[in-house]
């Protein structure tokens, strides 16, 4: 490689692969993750990820060529967000939570060479894809490694004789130069369809960088800094702490599912202090049993995102000792773009003016800069805490664009800043807090669900007439989808029945909690008034809330 071709004395790209190589040498007996009981050095880590890229670039992958991972928070997936670059490819890690035919649409759109998948996912491989392995005559379109976690000793099938460690041993130990344009695409991150189909979203090596030096600085990462993995990886990259964590020398704790026993364990076993995840995880620990026995030998600090946490568990949190921190963001955004920056003034409020202050989405990031709630002709509204708008955002954090969907980036680019979709309001404090979203989006547990695909699969149930689909409040998940039908004359339905024609067509967890059988408010031009169900359903919650 022509060394002037990217560097000069004044620059160098910024790309985390150049974050790496410092921690290699810095910290290089440091343990860079722990997985049951295997502890890995960050010397063997390096070792580890370029053994992957040359296997890769020994297989064939070549510059630009995208290699999908579907596996949980275990190690493979944790070096493929070093290793693939390295290589000079493009990091698809996919949604573990999605149906067959969703996956089957990634692989195809995204046009993945390789696919690693771990043996307890390989069912969600669809048929056309599974038979392409690494058996079959070279050119096949996809390749499949399979991840065999003997470590949790993990059931499942193998869609290929050759697996991940074989495959890694085809590699050399002999360093791989760092090709890649801090402006190249490091990853994309599909959405979880909350328009239809996913969406590719592109993110570039200089952002995973920034974002990875972002989360450093604003939750306090440092080398002694030891990460739990509640937050899946394939979500933003896990809102790029697999970056994030590694370029300061901090540890990882790998964990394939979130066990609340085996999270208290963890904590304390490891020295955890920091682990991110949507408040659902938060109620999920807080009402185990085992929490109660949780004794905290380090500050854990906590940060969470999606819907706002409720005060109830913020007080739950705190009584632990752990510190919460909120942050906002999309997937567009690399995760989070803003966050509640805390005053410490506000320490000696009532826990419930606390609570409403962290429910807040605050303020940019310190490298994002750019936050705002707009009008429809793109002018700020007051800051008022009354007048809502769209959130919109521009700066280092936002995706590069929509892979191989030109119209749709151009859409939500327009005018020159990222249009959200959510709506929100600007305080006089210059913190924003959302509103209500666009698109009807549901957030649950973290995840974007699309009323608009529930209402699809609904209606094609022969004796569905009209259907409309809202979010409501749920003690577990923070906010869940629920369905209200109104059946055609003389057609009969229950809702279990509906309820298992749903589950056919969707992935579960998009499926209604329950469906009410209801006439639908309507405005006089005949449009359902979904605000009129939020109201019914949401009125209760509020009042307890307050």
């Amino acid at each position: 490689m022509d060394p002037n071709l990217f560097y000069d004395v004044w620059h160098a790209p910024l790309t985390p692969l150049l974050l790496l190589e410092r921690t290699a040498r810095v910290f290089p007996e440091k343990v860079a993750y722990v997985y049951g009981n295997v502890r890995c050095t960050y010397r063997e880590f390096a070792a580890r990820i370029n053994r992957l890229a040359s296997a890769l670039q020994i297989a064939g992958v070549q510059k630009r060529d995208r290699v999908a991972f579907l596996c949980p928070n275990t190690p493979p997936l944790l070096e493929a967000h070093f290793a693939v670059p390295l290589a000079g490819a493009v990091l698809v890690a996919i949604n573990t939570r999605l149906n067959a035919d969703e996956i089957a649409y990634i692989l195809d759109h995204c046009g993945a060479k390789f696919l690693f998948v771990d043996t307890e996912l390989a069912h969600l491989v669809p048929d056309q894809h599974a038979h392409r392995n690494g058996d079959q005559p070279q050119g096949s379109p996809l390749q499949i490694i399979t991840i065999v976690d003997e470590q949790a000793g993990a059931s499942g099938t193998c869609l290929s004789t050759l697996d991940y460690d074989s495959f890694l041993a085809g590699g050399s130990l002999e360093p791989l130069p760092i090709t890649a344009h801090e402006d190249d695409t490091i990853s994309i991150n599909y959405t979880s369809g909350t328009t239809g189909r996913p969406k590719g979203v592109m993110y570039s090596h200089r952002g995973a960088a920034l974002n990875a030096l972002g989360e450093i600085i604003e939750v306090g990462l440092t080398s002694n800094s030891v990460y739990l993995w509640t937050l899946p990886m394939f979500h933003c990259n896990g809102w790029c702490f697999t970056w994030a964590v590694s370029v300061v020398g901090g540890t990882h704790i790998c964990l394939r599912r979130v066990d609340p026993p085996n999270v208290v364990q963890l904590i304390e076993q490891e020295g955890v202090t920091h682990f991110c995840g949507a408040p659902t995880v938060l109620i999920m620990l807080t009402n185990h049993p085992s929490i109660k026995q949780l004794q905290l030998t380090r500050p854990l600090h906590i940060v969470t995102a999606a819907a706002p946490p409720s005060p109830t568990i913020i007080q739950t949190v705190e009584s632990l000792g752990a510190q919460i921190t909120h942050v906002y963001g999309l997937t567009e955004t690399y995760g989070p773009h803003s966050i509640c920056e805390w005053h410490s003034q506000w320490n000696d409020l009532p826990i419930g003016q606390r609570a409403r202050l962290k429910a807040r989405q605050g303020v940019p990031y310190l490298h994002a800069a750019e936050l705002r709630v707009v009008d429809e002709k793109m002018r700020d509204v007051p800051a008022d805490a009354q007048t809502q708008g769209e959130v919109v955002m521009r700066g280092n954090n936002v995706m590069q664009g929509y892979y191989r969907q030109p119209e749709a980036t151009a859409t939500v680019f327009e005018g020159g800043w990222f249009h959200s979709g959510d709506v929100a309001v600007m305080h006089p404090d210059g913190y924003i807090e959302l509103r209500d979203r666009k698109k009807d989006i549901i957030i649950r547990g973290g995840e974007n669900i699309s009323t608009i695909e529930i209402e699809q699969a609904i209606y094609q149930h022969p004796a569905v007439l009209e259907c409309a689909v809202i979010a409501i409040p749920d003690e577990k998940w923070g906010e869940v989808p629920k369905a209200f039908v109104v059946l055609k004359l003389g057609a009969t339905a229950s809702e279990d029945e509906l309820l298992a024609f749903t589950r056919e067509r969707l992935a579960h967890f998009k499926c209604p909690k329950s469906i009410a059988f209801t006439e639908l408010p309507k405005t006089s031009t005949g449009k359902i008034q979904k605000y009129v169900l939020r109201e019914q359903e949401w009125t209760g919650r509020e009042k307890r809330i307050n």
